[in-house]
This record gives structure tokens, C-alpha cells and sequence, in this order.
């Protein structure tokens, strides 16, 4: 408990720090420093309304006691209160509880259809556009950053970007970070004229995004540049000029593509973006691969033998197999509805971590 107080008080000593600093005209006049004080403030501001809420309420039942003991009238109060106390004290715990350190990131999400054709192209593109739905539930923006479509207007590859609206503590990070790893659907492909049942998979890779292009520090001689011309639906601008850009990391092989601004300069600061992002992710899982805190959490390859979740749609069922989730409302997934599944998957996280500290 004093290890708490002690934990408490700082986080409040910093977070009234960092109000004075955003009240400061030099500090509100520089963009990008008033933009991590704020992002910093989010994080913290729920956990010093709790504690705020908690220390009211601890000194509320005290008052209540003092007067029960003169007058049994205040007993009812003191009963109501004692619960919330402890619920506060149950909240403020979990507030405090170990996190993962990049949960208020944005992030970038690739989708790649693995094996099975068209019929793998068509079930990416319905995974993208579960996420697209779940995203605009949950009060995320997106953008289309990339798209590479079939013959029948499946999604061969595609990158999109995950945003929160305004700095949260529970930033795109903290849900998407769950997609990471090889999709399976099990159905009847629209290709299939015997009606059987088929089995394809979709990979998806999420990393959290850089804030600033400027966050940028790859060797121009480690990078291959290449320009073509941008497809799909975007009017103007589209299919006229070799505006969009896809540029080869050499000494990883790694390849990112980017078509939606409308000038070749901005699709290559922002491909370079995205680049650094995957870069900065490798990096990440590699330094925690040598401490032996990997976890099996995003799959590498489309093999269709490691999966992290199925989706069968004859028995409308979705399971994600790291947590033994099953539900028979797959349709509602599709449209969106993810927030049980979701939840799920940070639950079974908190219990890793808070196992993990000991």
C-alpha cells in the first residue's frame, strides 16, 4: 500500500507539473511539445480522477463514521459508502496496474492474403473492413495508406492507419495490438461451384506508428525508390501522374507502399514513415526476444497451420485460439462488434502481466 501512496504522489506531482507547463504561451506555442505534454496528460488524468474520487470518498465515510457514532441515523450512509471505497481502491489498482508502455500509440495494420487465391483476397478484405467498422465504433480514424486489390475486388495487400480522435490512454495500440498474426476462415468460397467448405488465410502485421515524419533516421543508401501510378478510386489526381511510392528496404527486404496523398514527395515522407515504424517494431521485438520476454503474439508467415484465430462461417463461430474465445456471433464481429473480444484478449493480458511482476 505505501508502495502505492508513494506511486500515486508522483504520478499527481507530474501531472499538476505538466498542467503549468501547458498553461505556459511559450509551451502552448510549440506544436509538437505541447502535443507529448498533452498525449502524457491523457495518460495520467484518468488515474488522478480515481484517486481524487478515492480520497473524497475515504474522507466522506470517515465524517460519516464520526456522526453514525453520535447519531445511528448516518449508518445508511456509512454502509453506501464503505463499498464505493472499496470499489475506488479495486479501480485505482487496476489503473496503476503494469501496462504496456506503447497502449496510447497509434499504429499501422498491414493485411496480406496468405494461401488460398481469391478466396484469400476476398477474406482480407472482409478483415479490413471488420476493422474499419470496429474503428469507427470505437471512436478511432483510419486511412487507407496502401491497397494492392484482386481480379474480384479482394485485397491482395493493403496498410492502413489506426488514430485516436484526441490523446487517450487507451490509444489504437491497446486494441489492434491483438490483430497481429495469421486469420483463417473456413467457408464456402463465392469461387466454389460444388459448395464445399474451404479453408484460407489472411495475415496481419500491427506496429505502433511514429508521431512525426521527422522521427525518420534511415541511410537513403539503404533505401531502393520506385513510382508508378495510383489506382483505385480517389477522382482527380488518380491514374494521371506516377504519384505513388513504394520503396524497398535493402538490407531487410522489407517493402511499403503508399498512394493516397496526392504529390509523389508526401507519399514518400509518408512510406518512409511507415517504413520507420516496421523498423522500430523489429527492432523492439528483437531486444525483447534476447531478454526472454518474447511473446507469441504476432505470427510472421501465412502459413495456414499457425493461426491466432478462425472464423467459420457456417456456424457463424469465431475462436481466437490463444485464449480459448469462442462466441457464435461471428457476423457481429464482422460488422464490427468486437469490444467482447477485445476485452478478452486485455484481460487475459493484465493477468500475464500483473503474474509476471510477481
Amino acid at each position: 500500500m505505501s508502495n502505492q501512496v508513494s506511486l500515486v504522489d508522483d504520478i499527481v506531482s507530474e501531472y499538476q507539473g505538466i498542467e503549468m507547463q501547458m498553461a505556459d504561451p511559450d509551451v502552448a506555442g510549440d506544436q509538437k511539445q505541447f502535443r507529448k505534454l498533452s498525449k502524457r496528460y491523457a495518460e495520467l488524468r484518468p488515474i488522478v480522477a480515481v484517486n481524487d474520487e478515492l480520497v473524497q470518498a475515504r474522507q466522506d465515510l470517515a465524517d460519516a463514521k464520526e456522526m453514525a457514532y453520535e447519531d445511528h441515523e448516518f449508518q445508511p450512509e456509512v454502509e453506501r459508502l464503505e463499498p464505493l471505497v472499496v470499489e475506488l481502491e479495486e479501480k485505482l489498482a487496476d489503473l496503476l496496474a503494469p501496462r504496456d508502455e506503447q497502449d496510447s500509440e497509434d499504429i499501422i495494420m498491414e493485411i496480406k492474403a496468405g494461401a488460398g487465391g481469391e478466396e484469400a483476397a476476398l477474406f482480407a478484405g472482409d478483415l479490413a473492413r471488420m476493422y474499419e467498422r470496429f474503428a469507427d465504433k470505437a471512436g478511432f480514424q483510419w486511412e487507407v495508406l496502401g491497397l494492392n486489390e484482386s481480379d474480384l475486388g479482394g485485397v491482395k495487400d493493403m496498410s492502413i492507419s489506426f488514430k485516436s480522435k484526441t490523446p487517450s490512454r487507451d490509444g489504437a495500440w491497446s486494441v489492434f495490438k491483438f490483430e497481429g498474426g495469421v486469420h483463417r476462415v473456413q467457408r464456402v468460397p463465392v469461387t466454389e461451384s460444388q459448395g464445399r467448405i474451404q479453408t484460407s488465410a489472411a495475415g496481419v502485421l500491427v506496429y505502433p506508428e511514429p508521431e512525426e515524419v521527422e522521427a525518420v533516421n534511415i541511410d537513403d543508401k539503404d533505401i531502393r525508390v520506385d513510382v508508378y501510378r495510383s489506382s483505385g478510386k480517389g477522382g482527380q489526381g488518380v491514374n494521371t501522374t506516377d504519384s505513388a511510392v513504394r520503396i524497398t528496404h535493402l538490407p531487410t527486404g522489407l517493402v511499403v507502399t503508399c498512394q493516397k496523398e496526392r504529390s509523389q514527395i508526401q507519399n514518400k515522407a509518408r512510406a518512409l514513415q511507415v517504413l520507420q515504424a516496421r523498423l522500430d517494431q523489429m527492432e523492439r521485438e528483437a531486444r525483447e526476444a534476447e531478454a526472454g520476454e518474447q511473446r507469441a503474439s504476432q505470427v510472421r508467415t501465412m502459413d495456414r497451420s499457425e493461426r491466432i484465430r478462425t472464423y467459420n462461417w457456417p456456424e457463424n463461430r469465431i475462436t481466437d485460439h490463444r485464449i480459448g474465445y469462442k462466441a457464435n456471433n461471428l457476423d457481429a464481429v464482422l460488422n464490427g462488434d468486437m469490444h467482447d473480444l477485445i476485452e478478452a484478449l486485455q484481460a487475459q493480458e493484465r493477468a500475464e502481466r500483473l503474474e509476471a511482476e510477481g
